[in-house]
């Protein structure tokens, strides 16, 4: 194939994504939406059938790298019975419920691989969805927050067992076949946490290396496609290879700033899954076949929202929570394109089968932003009208847990920053740190604390130290230029938060007041204050001896501290 045509394709698919994403963006939809529409139209007048295949497959790998990258372990453990419990219990009771519906008619490995298709949730949208509307941290939203983290983690599992129903599997034996993947999987993680986890920190451990973002990009992009063409090379799923690696990128120190620096490939990899995806319909088998996928959309739809529903009253959601968690998770998500192509090109899904199965994912995602835009309302309307005397609903904003305001960030862990720490600390606040010096790790460790490092004038920095649950951020930065910048992406994501800012030179005291700091600390006076009280306590010494030696004209050898030398000294002094 000739490259300069390949790059002519790929650059009107990305045009096209960018000008149907605006258009959706336009009328308040996900700009989502337009990638996948981009992909259904400008696709297939670019590529062949076998790049589509690739392109997708692909994307497939680049998205889950990407949501390995955002995945953690940390976010499962503080969502806690919900993820564990809710979680596993959705996935499980979808998958059984819907391998009894299908078994009589398509056998049960079709009937299981449909079940697992069905079984997850679209995480890109959902999350994406709830920050843009700022109810992440809604009671919704931390509901579908540890379902969501949970399907993450169920993909592994699911692949696996869709793998040994395919018909490379039926020619082997089942367990050597599921043996080999599981030690194709071990051995890539082996791999990969040593490069992670023991090569890696040693190189970035110094902050001048680690500093310089071209070379955090350079090794996010090449674990991604390593992973990706490593677990390829193996005979298995290269999405799998690459979310394991994203999971373990992301569960290192440096997670957090290399998320931030990859912003920009992430969302070159979110627009071409995307676009990939679009490119798999087929427009006119979409519209002869338009009254079943309807049918099957309903039934998913309803299905899931039942399903979900019954989880969270399980686990302590109120109906109206969980009608509206029902709700919004109620569709098929990314994930599913994984299974359905390991089961397609496996020769596990037919052609018809298969198209079918995409075209109902596609306008379940679709119809995500309407799901998310009216589940509460809906799911307040619902419970009306089979209760009485409901109080007037509250924002989803309200509805958030507050027992998170004894928070405060810190940025910056110079000798500044550490006093700050520790008066926090001495007052009962639990402090949450940024700082760019990957060596402040054992400060942090050693006071049990959690620190991001990173840059903190991103926005992926402070949400991923949680800017949204603190009661107040401090600024110690010395460099009066970065913390304006800092100020300025707080005071953007938090308009109501308090700021306090440290001001090292008395000529930036305006600017950082400018930039949106509430209490500026002005070093250079505070020192002059300082020094000032200094020479005073010295002046008044407590035992008098100083004034009294320059009052007699003598040195403070010279006098005698006995009580009948200060009686003459107060004598001649008189």
């Amino acid at each position: 194939m000739d490259i300069w045509y390949f790059l002519m394709e790929l650059v009107l698919l990305l045009g096209g994504a960018f000008l149907l994403g605006a258009l959706a963006q336009r009328f308040r939809q996900s700009p989502i939406l337009g990638y996948i529409l981009a992909g259904v139209i400008v696709g297939p007048l670019l590529f062949n059938a076998s790049a589509v295949n690739q392109a997708a497959e692909l994307g497939v790998s680049l998205l889950l790298f990407s949501i390995g990258l955002e995945f953690s372990f940390q976010q499962l453990r503080k969502i806690g019975r919900m993820a564990f419990g809710g979680g596993t219990l959705q996935v499980i009771t979808t998958l059984l419920l819907v391998t009894l519906i299908m078994f009589s008619q398509v056998g049960l490995p079709k009937a299981l691989t449909l079940g697992a298709i069905v079984a997850l949730s679209s995480t890109t949208l959902v999350l994406r969805l709830l920050v843009d509307r700022a109810e992440i941290d809604s009671v919704r939203g931390r509901a579908c927050l540890g379902i969501l983290l949970l399907q993450d983690i169920a993909i592994v599992p699911l692949v696996i067992m869709v793998s040994l129903f395919t018909s490379a599997a039926a020619d082997t034996n089942a367990l050597l076949h599921m043996l080999r993947i599981l030690l194709s999987i071990i051995g890539l993680t082996a791999v990969f946490y040593l490069l992670l986890y023991r090569i890696a920190p040693v190189l970035l451990s110094e902050k001048a290396f680690f500093a310089n973002r071209e070379l955090t990009v350079l090794l996010a992009v090449a674990v991604g496609l390593g992973a990706a063409w490593s677990a390829h090379a193996v005979q298995i799923s290269p999405a799998l290879g690459a979310f394991v690696a994203g999971l373990l990128l992301g569960e290192s120190p440096f997670a957090t700033q290399i998320r931030a620096d990859i912003g920009p490939v992430r969302i070159i990899m979110v627009t071409l899954f995307f676009a990939s995806v679009g490119m798999l319909a087929k427009p006119l088998w979409f519209l002869f076949h338009l009254h079943w996928i309807l049918l099957a959309v309903a039934l998913i739809f309803i299905l899931k929202a039942v399903i979900i529903y019954g989880v969270g009253r399980v686990f302590g959601l109120d109906n109206r929570q969980a009608i509206a968690t029902g709700i919004t998770l109620g569709q098929i998500g990314e994930f599913s394109f994984v299974l359905a192509a390991t089961a397609r090109q496996g020769g596990l899904l037919e052609s018809d089968t298969a198209d079918l199965v995409i075209s109902v994912i596609i306008v379940l995602m679709l119809a995500t932003p309407y799901m998310i835009a009216v589940a509460a309302p809906l799911a307040y309307r619902l419970t009306a009208l089979f209760s009485r005397g409901i109080p007037a609903p509250q924002s989803e904003r309200d509805l958030a847990d507050m027992g998170l305001a004894n928070i405060v960030l810190v940025v910056g862990l110079g000798p500044a920053g550490r006093e700050v720490v520790h008066t926090l600390l001495d007052r009962k606040l639990k402090p949450v740190l940024i700082d760019i010096n990957p060596k402040s790790r054992e400060f942090a460790r050693e006071m049990g604390l959690q620190i991001h490092l990173g840059d903190a004038d991103r926005e992926e920095i402070l949400r991923h130290a949680g800017i949204s649950d603190v009661c107040m951020a401090v600024v110690t930065v010395p460099d009066p230029h970065t913390s304006m910048r800092v100020i300025q992406m707080i005071r953007r994501l938090r308009p109501q938060l308090t700021i306090v800012a440290r001001c090292r030179y008395n000529r930036y005291l305006d600017d950082l007041k400018s930039a949106g700091a509430d209490l500026v600390v002005d070093e250079e006076t505070s020192m002059g204050q300082m020094l000032s009280r200094n020479i005073i306590e010295h002046l008044q010494d407590s035992s008098g001896t100083i004034l009294a030696c320059r009052l007699a004209g003598q040195t403070p050898e010279e006098i005698s501290v006995s009580p009948s030398s200060r009686e003459s000294l107060k004598e001649e002094g008189g």
